[in-house]
């Protein structure tokens, strides 16, 4: 396991911080940090927390950071059934639930399916994606998938500046990482190829099985939690484009809402 003080300095780096700089904002003094990142200093549970805070690591990163220091975690890793997280499971279902007609997913930091709604499941079936299956490799290798995509060009580079930004977030994550790697040689060196500024919205164009349909997203999470797996879930809330896109939607899912 990596030292208390090599975490520090490595996520220090990650968010370009000096000592000083994370000193400040911890309001502590930068040679308390110095110390802490040489072994000089022990952290305390409360020091290491806030760090933590302030350098805005994700919460099994924070985790890691308590435990390098020799505390216990402080935030819960249980599995998502575990009965103290029932409400929050309950959330998610009925977001799901209630965003029908319109398809709706619930996808953890990795991008692999956890739930969805009626009619995201139609829409995902007819490229064989299921539960436990990942949005990002489906994207990249799944034909059936990628020549059902209209704009394909359009929502490659999109979904590189989007995993670049989570990248970005995370601090340091390899299945992401490896992601844009892999999505990037696809995408090239030119990224957003669509004439002037990118628009405000580019909806995703779905066609297979005869049905067409635009669809433009949203993102919720949960911020106020401290689960770690409930703090990497997130809602992808799929909404149409046109009015040709909802019709089409009302027409075939109405008994789903």
């Amino acid at each position: 396991m990596v030292d208390f003080g090599g975490i520090l300095k490595e996520w220090r780096g990650i968010r370009r911080m000096s000592q000083l700089d994370l000193a400040l904002t911890a309001e502590v003094s930068s040679r308390h940090i110095s110390f802490l990142e040489t072994g000089r200093a022990k952290a305390s549970r409360d020091m290491a927390l806030r760090l933590g805070e302030e350098l805005q690591m994700p919460l099994d990163m924070r985790n890691q950071l308590l435990l390098s220091a020799g505390l216990a975690p402080a935030y819960g890793s249980a599995p998502i059934s575990a009965e103290d997280r029932a409400p929050l499971q309950q959330a998610v279902d009925w977001m799901l639930e209630r965003h029908a007609p319109f398809p709706a997913l619930a996808i953890d930091h990795h991008w692999v399916l956890q739930g969805m709604n009626p009619p995201a499941a139609a829409l995902l079936a007819a490229s064989g994606l299921q539960l436990g299956d990942s949005l990002i490799e489906a994207l990249i290798e799944n034909q059936q998938l990628r020549s059902s995509l209209v704009n394909l060009d359009e929502v490659e580079a999109l979904i590189l500046h989007r995993l670049r930004s989570e990248l970005a977030s995370a601090g340091k994550d390899a299945v992401l990482a490896g992601a844009v790697a892999r999505l990037q040689r696809r995408v090239g060196s030119q990224g957003w190829q669509g004439p002037g500024e990118m628009p405000a919205v580019i909806p995703t164009h779905y066609r297979f099985n005869g049905v067409d349909l635009k669809l433009f997203s949203t993102l919720s999470q949960f911020t106020s939690t401290g689960d770690v797996a409930m703090s990497e879930l997130r809602l992808e809330l799929m909404f149409p484009a046109d009015a040709a896109s909802k019709e089409t939607l009302l027409s075939l899912f109405s008994g789903s809402a």
